[in-house]
């Protein structure tokens, strides 16, 4: 089962609705996928600045948080966005091998979900509705976003297994399907020096389109290997800095609808994901093609 969808917004004026929109098309899509939930926001970038999105803390390492890593960061406090156990740390992008030494040090227990400029990634086991209201964010602002509602059935429901996965800087994925050579790809990528946090072939997936990019390919050109790679049957949802792409395994088993305006284009398991939409009746809709990979992006 499970339930994916993505939001690429081309109308500036729609940006402050990101959040609450998205919130919206998984809430719909919620039967799909009750155990878990995940969200990556994309938002404004700030010259020169990293973020660090941070799973796992207590309360009390929150608030200290900033001050405790003060001096990692050459004297400077970095911002720290505190939402429920995730906190998102803003740091000097030629700071951020400190800021990971420092954290790794300071509050072990915790893992960084994902890096980049822009982006900032959410999961929490439970319902779309109550991930979003536990850390606020029907409220938040951004260009574009991706979501997954999560029925486990290959692994256990925790945090660690809800998508989306990033293994690259600005980049995740959210997978509704099931890879039957996962295992044999994660030793592969294990001796390529990938690192693995779960069993969940997704998460491979994601490992997979990272690796393939360090080897010099772009986006599409990962995504397209993939389709002779990676055996079973999948949609991907792939979030990047300045962009979403979509991507269905040749057979195409997995359900999904796309709707495109002048104001944005939009992505779900299940059209009625998509009815809520400003201008959706006036959508140009569509089921994305087996094996062709789709891909919408902006300035950066």
């Amino acid at each position: 089962m499970c339930g994916i969808a993505g939001l690429f917004l081309k109308n500036p004026s729609l940006e402050p609705a990101l959040g609450g929109l998205m919130t919206e098309m998984l809430t719909v899509l919620t039967g799909r996928g009750p155990d878990s939930t995940g969200f990556a926001l994309y938002g404004d970038s700030a010259p020169g600045m990293v973020r660090l999105t941070l799973r796992g803390l207590l309360p009390a390492q929150s608030a200290s948080l900033a001050a405790a890593l003060t001096d990692d960061l050459g004297g400077t406090a970095p911002d720290v966005a505190v939402r429920a156990d995730h906190a998102v740390l803003t740091v000097p992008a030629s700071r951020e091998s400190a800021a990971r030494d420092a954290l790794a040090r300071l509050v072990p227990h915790a893992t960084i979900a994902a890096a980049g400029k822009r982006m900032e990634l959410y999961k929490g086991v439970g319902l779309p509705a109550e991930v979003s209201t536990r850390f606020g964010l029907a409220g938040r602002h951004g260009t574009h976003a991706i979501g997954h509602t999560r029925m486990a059935t290959e692994s256990a429901v925790t945090v660690a297994g809800a998508h989306p996965f990033s293994t690259g800087a600005d980049q995740c994925l959210v997978h509704n399907g099931s890879l039957s050579n996962h295992n044999a790809l994660r030793r592969s990528l294990t001796r390529e020096g990938l690192t693995f946090e779960t069993e969940n072939d997704s998460e491979v997936a994601a490992g997979y389109l990272s690796w393939r990019m360090r080897q010099g390919a772009k986006l599409d050109q990962a995504l397209e290997a993939a389709l002779s790679d990676l055996d079973g049957f999948y949609t991907f949802v792939v979030g990047t800095e300045t962009g979403f792409v979509v991507l269905r395994d040749p057979i195409a088993c997995k359900p999904a609808v796309m709707a495109e305006t002048d104001d944005y284009v939009a992505f779900a398991s299940e059209y009625r994901a998509l009815a809520d939409l400003p201008g959706i009746e006036g959508a140009t809709l569509f089921e994305p093609e087996a094996g062709r990979v789709y891909f919408w992006e902006r300035a950066a």
